[in-house]
This record gives structure tokens, C-alpha cells and sequence, in this order.
């Protein structure tokens, strides 16, 4: 190699823990940039060989005076620095870096440790602050390798030669077990720690047994997300001058019981928890109130006396009030989750040890149960707009949250309910801190109901008035309804980061709507039932359709239908595509088919778009208007204008018999299958009970791309007119539900066993 260029390893690679498919990163030193562009040539000819050779290659070109400089902007060139080691080359190229680089750190310590802080708070926000994943990226998720390393980075900025202590390189260790398999396994740089990867591992380490598997993976990930945090603080703390001022500040709240430093919350005298255990219980309701976290030196104190405290309320004890205080104020689930970190909340509540790090694989929530329900209680008291105001009415939130903390609490019983589990816990726990009898009769009703309304939204047309007055007569009151609406948001929103779409969330308010007037007697039925009124032509397209066409459309829209059938007149069909807040919307006017419906998913399907609703409706004159309500998720018809368009004319084409939907259908690109222990056996269920028009048709199946292209092919085929669909997926789980009638009544018994029969082909099964 020519004078002034050396070869230094940076990364993984710079620190010797290069993994089996890690990429190799290397950092190549010039002299000057002028001598950098002298080799350009070579240095191509160079990195290709390499690539050649079979490794994975990530490099850099950079001076010395580059390196001696923060890069804001290029943070991870900085931190690489952290990590440098000679390879080859220029010795005393070398040797001068290596003589100016400690300069450079102590004198941009501050800046690099706020960089620092900025990637490690990004990359934490996109896995929701938490370590608690079903299938988590064992580098990057918090609690991760990834965090380990930032320890270890802190350390080399302060340059005290510290290694982390042995629980942590316990950890690390296993981790690096861990990714070390699944890179095997997987033959390519993959750090998911799946469930075919947890079974598979578990069978290797612990005779199958991938919840314990997991349980240790949690463990190990705790201790290193709280030393991450810990020391991240720390160092956040004492290199700003702005943030001691702020310290000082919020330190004026500290009282007699506890102290406030660098923004945690102390014990002024520990011992007294000896004595006084109740302190413990003052402490969460200080954090509830101001919002700091506990300090490690708090926690750690707490639970050298977990034994103790243990002992102490395992005893029947009237703490009703003091729980409950803590469960109004505003930071009520940081304080939660403060007493589920340190054990003081299985303390309080031994019922809630079996959902510890459990993992329920439903394949569509995203964290453990205890987890889940953490986040739930945040969402639920993060919650905005409608719901925020909804929860300012409710006279007893401390209630409505402890229904929050154990609706899921029976998830780890066996051979029994969790909803049925989870009221016997509730109920003994009630019993043991006194809580008043009433509380206790609404905080076992939502947990009994907190399934109703998503069960409603997910199976049940809301728009039809059997509907509501079932849910109305299941519910009784209004402050129950409030409740249990906000329990909804909380655990749909809870599920996973992106279950609570704008749309559903927004379905689930209309739910509430017209159940609360149902409630309170405002429905304005005698109107809806009443023959309609108006110029003679709107009449004659509303003749034939069926009443709950006026409850679920405005005048606006029932004009802007009239037009559209208007436009079908000169071609026989006609199609309006519209943007919603978090949806799209699909409108079609055409003479009525069978099969038309089927036809229009297909196309829908086609394009990529996932369907969350369909309605389906038709008059005396046999018109059809058919309305699809779809989300798009790679945003196609955003990015691509001429895509909505293209949409329009292929669905009109499909529409007039004139396009193949099948042949559309053939281009979609297969879907990922689930793990091999994740398959879904389809299930076809019938319902004439539920609806005073039509018989209701549950399907659960393995979703995939046209499913509902074939199960509606299958119930027009089957003589079956479709009234109306609900859709829900649930990660590989299809959940569709049709209100369907023939000839116009509900499907008799001998129908419901042939169409059972083809909606089962039509799945797969």
C-alpha cells in the first residue's frame, strides 16, 4: 500500500465480535483528499475483491482531519471511532490518529454523547420503549446487543478503562449466543428472534420449552435496557449545564419522604421501609403525581425487601384508597409500571405472576401479556380527541384502570377461559384490599365485556339497529358504556403499535354514538322507519333499498349516489374512488349480477388493497350500489396518481364482464407463510339470530391475497345475495363476516350446510 494510507477495522469488527454474517466494516485513512482521489481506482479494485471473496463489506473513506471533528449528522462515524483498530497500512498515519483521538473525545465528549443519546432514543421509539416483543430483534430491540454496546461506548468516552459488570457480560454472552444461531440458521445477517427460531433454539437448549426460553431472554434483556438507561442518563446529566439548572428546579418537589436528583426519585431514608412498608406505596403515588422515575439506588432497595413486603401485604389489608390514588393521577402508568419493574406489583397482586413475561402467540399482538397491558394503561391514559374527553366524564377512572391492569390477568390459567380466569383473580384481589363492593361489580363487568364492542365491530354490522339495541341490552347503562369504550381503545390500541388505525378507531366512536343514544332513548327510530320524503326522483332510487341505507348515509351522500347512477345510465356502470381520512373509499353503480361483488374485491385485491369493509345494496329496478371501504398500505394511490386512475378503469372493466379478474388476481405476489406451529384451520360458522333480515356467515381462515374473492365467488355461486361484509385481518388471520340472505329472506338450514361446505373449499380446507 502507498505511504499515508492506512486500513483500520471499525464496528463489530473493530471490537473482535464480528458475527457469522455481520457485515466486515472498515474504515480506509488517507493522508489528505487529495491522495484519497489519486486512488480511487484502486480503492474500487480493492473493496471488489473483497466482495469476491464472499464478505460484506461496509467501508468509509475519511482524513484525519475529518476524524477530528463531531459529525451531527453522520453520527455513526463518530461512534465508530469508539471501536477503531490498526489493520494495515501506514504505521505513523496511524499513530498520529491514534495520539489525536483521545484529545478529540475528552474535548467533544458533551455533543457525542448527546448524538449518542438521539440514536439510542430513535432506534428505542421504533420498538415502542420496550423490551417486552414476542419476536424481538435480539441487536436492535431495547434491552438488546445493541444497548450492551452503548455501555460500553459511555465507558470509552469517559475513558476510564471500565469493563461492564458480570451481569451484563452474562448477558451479552447469551445474546451473542443467540444471534450466532439465528445467523446460522438463517444463512444472512438475521437478528429476529422468531418463533420458528424459538422453537427451533429451545429444542436445542431446553427440551422444547420456548416460554423458558423467553422468560430468560426477558430477563437478560431487563438488565441491560436498565444499566442502558441508566448510564445513558447519567451521562445525559451531568454534560448538560441547562439540564442541572432544569434538575434544581424540579428538585423543589422533593418532601419529606423523598428526594429528586437528576430527575429520579429517592428515598431520603430507606431503612424506614422496614418499618413503614406502606413508604413503598407513597413512592409510586410521588411518581404518579410529578411523573420522575425511581432512582436505581430506590429500586434497588426495594427489592433487597421484596421478601418483606411480600409478607406484609400478603395479609387482607384496606389499601383500596391508596392504590386508588395512585391510579387517578396523571403519571399513574409510569407508576405502574415502576411497581411491575421493581416486583412490587406481583407484591401487591401475587395473581398477575403467571402473565410475567408470557408469551400468547396469536400472531397478532406484538408484545408479552404483562407487557400488553402496560401499554394499555398508557394508551388509555395518552388517549386524544374524542376518547380524552370521554375519559374526563368518567367519575371513576382509578376503577375503570384497575379493570385495564387485570382484563387480561387469566391469560396464564389453564383449562379455563382467560376472561372467566381473569375475574376469579380480580375478584380475590379485590376482596383482599377492600375494595367497595360496588367497584368491585363494574371492575368485573368490564372484564367480563371487554371483548363485546371489538367482537361488534369485528362481526356485526354496527349500522344495523339489532345491533345496537343488542349491545345496548348487554351494557344497561351509559356509565358502564364509557367504560368499556375506553377498556376498547386501550386494549386494541395496546395489541400492537398500528392496531388502533384512524378508521377503526373511529368505527369504535360511532359504535359508542349510537349505542349511547340507544341508552338514552334518542335514536330517532319513528324517522328512519318512516317513508321518506323528497323530490320525486330521489324517491324512485331510494324505492326497494333497505331502511338502514338512511341511518348509515347523509343527504349529501344520497345525492352524490343519485348523480353516480346518473353517470352509470350511459355506460352501465360507474365507479368513484375516493380518499378518506385513513381510508379509501370505493363506489359502484351497475346493474345487479351474481358475482358482481366477488368481482370488485378481486380487482381490490389485485391492486394490493386490503378491504375493511364492504357494504352492498340494491333497489326494485334492480340496481346495484356497492360501497368498499379499503386501506392501502404501501401507499400506492398516494405516491402514484395515475394508480387511481388505473384502478378505476380496471374495476369498471371487471365490472362489465370486459376484464378476467382472475387473471388480475395471478399477478398478486404470493404472501409470506406463517411458522410452522402459526397455521390457521378454517372455521365457518352461521348466525340467523343475530340480525332480524339476513343470516350471519363467520368466516376465520389463513388469509391471503383473494380470499374474499373466493368466499364471496362462493356464496353467489351458492344462490347466497350478499347485504353486507365486515373484514378484519389479524396478522395471517382472516376474520370476515357476511351478512348474507336468499331471495330476499334469511338462509334456511339445508342452505347453511352447502354453503358451509363451499366456503371451506374456498379457504383451502
Amino acid at each position: 500500500m502507498p505511504s499515508g494510507l492506512a486500513i483500520l477495522a471499525v464496528g463489530g469488527y473493530g471490537r473482535r465480535q464480528l458475527f457469522p454474517y455481520s457485515d466486515v466494516d472498515l474504515l480506509l485513512l488517507f493522508e489528505s483528499e487529495r491522495l484519497a482521489q489519486a486512488h480511487k481506482e484502486a480503492i474500487s479494485a480493492f473493496l471488489q475483491r473483497l466482495w469476491d471473496s464472499g464478505l460484506r463489506v461496509s467501508h468509509s473513506v475519511r482524513t484525519p482531519a475529518e476524524l477530528s471533528e463531531v459529525h451531527d449528522h453522520n453520527i455513526e462515524l463518530d461512534v465508530s471511532l469508539l471501536d477503531q483498530r490498526y489493520l494495515a497500512g501506514d504505521r505513523g498515519l496511524y499513530a498520529e490518529l491514534a495520539r489525536r483521538l483521545p484529545r478529540f473525545i475528552h474535548a467533544s465528549r458533551e455533543p457525542l454523547i448527546r448524538n449518542l443519546a438521539q440514536l439510542t432514543r430513535e432506534r428505542h421509539a421504533k420498538y415502542a420503549g420496550t423490551f417486552y416483543h414476542l419476536e424481538p430483534n435480539v441487536k436492535e430491540t431495547p434491552g438488546g446487543l445493541r444497548d450492551y454496546q452503548l455501555i460500553c461506548w459511555l465507558e470509552k468516552l469517559h475513558q476510564t478503562g471500565e469493563e461492564p459488570g458480570p451481569e451484563l457480560q452474562e448477558a451479552f454472552q447469551h445474546f451473542a449466543r443467540l444471534r450466532c444461531l439465528l445467523h446460522t440458521q438463517s444463512g444472512r445477517d438475521n437478528n429476529v428472534l422468531s418463533f420458528d427460531a424459538q422453537d427451533t433454539i429451545a429444542e436445542q437448549w431446553r427440551e422444547g420449552d420456548s416460554a423458558g426460553l423467553m422468560r430468560e431472554y426477558y430477563r437478560y434483556s431487563r438488565s441491560i435496557f436498565r444499566a442502558a438507561i441508566h448510564t445513558l442518563e447519567s451521562n445525559e446529566a451531568q454534560s448538560s449545564a441547562l439540564f442541572a439548572q432544569f434538575r434544581d428546579w424540579r428538585a423543589r418537589l422533593s418532601n419529606a419522604d423523598f428526594s429528586v436528583h437528576r430527575e429520579r426519585a429517592h428515598f431520603r431514608a430507606p431503612q424506614a421501609l422496614d418499618v413503614e412498608p406502606e413508604l413503598a406505596l407513597r413512592l409510586f403515588e410521588f411518581v404518579a403525581r410529578h411523573g420522575f422515575r425511581i432512582s436505581i439506588e430506590a429500586a434497588q432497595r426495594i427489592e433487597a425487601r421484596i421478601g418483606a413486603l411480600r409478607a406484609h401485604f400478603a395479609e387482607p389489608r384496606p389499601i383500596w384508597q391508596a392504590l386508588s390514588q395512585i391510579l387517578t393521577l396523571p403519571h399513574a402508568p409510569l407508576a405502574v409500571r415502576a411497581m411491575h419493574e421493581t416486583g412490587v406489583l406481583s407484591v401487591l397482586f401475587p395473581e398477575m405472576e403467571q402473565i410475567e413475561c408470557l408469551v400468547v402467540r396469536d400472531f397478532y399482538h406484538r408484545y408479552t401479556v404483562d407487557e400488553h397491558t402496560l401499554v394499555a394503561l398508557e394508551r388509555l391514559c395518552g388517549a386524544r380527541n374524542s376518547y380524552a374527553s370521554l375519559l374526563a366524564e368518567v367519575r371513576q377512572p382509578a376503577v375503570l384502570m384497575f379493570a385495564v391492569l387485570f382484563h387480561d390477568s387469566g391469560k396464564g390459567s389453564r383449562g379455563e377461559g382467560h376472561v372467566d380466569a381473569s375475574m376469579r383473580l380480580a375478584r380475590g384481589a379485590m376482596s383482599r384490599i377492600a375494595m367497595p363492593q360496588q367497584d368491585r361489580e363494574t371492575v368485573l363487568f368490564l372484564i367480563r365485556k371487554h371483548l363485546d364492542l371489538s367482537a361488534a365491530l369485528q362481526s356485526r354490522d354496527v349500522f344495523d339497529p339489532q345491533t345496537i339495541r343488542d349491545v345496548a341490552h348487554e351494557i344497561e347503562t351509559v356509565e358502564r358504556l364509557k367504560a368499556l369504550t375506553l377498556l376498547t381503545y386501550a386494549d386494541i390500541s395496546a395489541v400492537n403499535p398500528s392496531a388502533m388505525t384512524p378508521w377503526r378507531a373511529e368505527q369504535l366512536w360511532q359504535l359508542y354514538l349510537m349505542v349511547y343514544n340507544e341508552l338514552t332513548r334518542e335514536l330517532e327510530s319513528d324517522r328512519i322507519e318512516s317513508v321518506p320524503t323528497g323530490p320525486p326522483e330521489q324517491l324512485e332510487f331510494l324505492r326497494g333499498f333497505p331502511t338502514r341505507y338512511l341511518r348509515t348515509h347523509t343527504e349529501a351522500e344520497i345525492r352524490e349516489h343519485m348523480a353516480l347512477e346518473e353517470k352509470s345510465r350511459k355506460r352501465g356502470v360507474a365507479v368513484e374512488i375516493r380518499g378518506l381520512e385513513s381510508a379509501w373509499q370505493m363506489t359502484l353503480v351497475a346493474a345487479d349480477r351474481p358475482g358482481l361483488f366477488a368481482a370488485v374485491a378481486g380487482t381490490l385485491a389485485a391492486f394490493g388493497m386490503n378491504i375493511l369493509k364492504a357494504e352492498a345494496f340494491s333497489n326494485r329496478r334492480g340496481l346495484v350500489l356497492d360501497t368498499f371501504t379499503f386501506a392501502d398500505p404501501l401507499r400506492t394511490l398516494d405516491l402514484n396518481p395515475t394508480e387511481l386512475d388505473r384502478l378505476r378503469t380496471t374495476a369498471e372493466r371487471v365490472i362489465a364482464a370486459k376484464t378476467d379478474v382472475k387473471e388480475l388476481l395471478r399477478s398478486r405476489p404470493k404472501p409470506t407463510l406463517p411458522s410452522r406451529k402459526a397455521r390457521i384451520p378454517a372455521a365457518v360458522s352461521f348466525n340467523s339470530e343475530a340480525s332480524n333480515t339476513a343470516t350471519l356467515v363467520e368466516i376465520v381462515a389463513e388469509d391471503r391475497p383473494g380470499l374474499l374473492y373466493d368466499l364471496a365467488s362462493a356464496i353467489s355461486s351458492n344462490g347466497g345475495n350478499i347485504e353486507v361484509v365486515l373484514i378484519d385481518t389479524q396478522a395471517h388471520k382472516a376474520i370476515d363476516v357476511f351478512y348474507v340472505t336468499a331471495e330476499g329472506r334469511k338462509l334456511p338450514p339445508d342452505k347453511q350446510q352447502i354453503l358451509g361446505e363451499a366456503l371451506r373449499r374456498a379457504c383451502g380446507s
